[in-house]
């Protein structure tokens, strides 16, 4: 049996973290900006942990045994 591949596009948009959580960025922060508030946008900056329902299909695209 081949190894896995990893699929690059979730490679490039997720991280795991060292305690094996997976990170994503946030969404909204590419344009119309003029509309949302300062403190909103800076919200967008940080990085969330990725929900409970997307967890398993991403860690198979990343290569991940778990």
């Amino acid at each position: 049996m081949p190894k896995m591949k990893t699929h690059k596009g979730s490679a490039k948009r997720f991280r795991r973290t060292g305690t094996g959580k997976i990170m994503r960025a946030k969404a909204f922060k590419s344009h119309i900006l003029t509309k949302k508030s300062q403190k909103r946008i800076r919200g967008f900056r940080k990085e969330t942990t990725l929900g409970k329902g997307d967890v398993k299909v991403v860690s198979q695209r990343m290569g991940s045994k778990n």
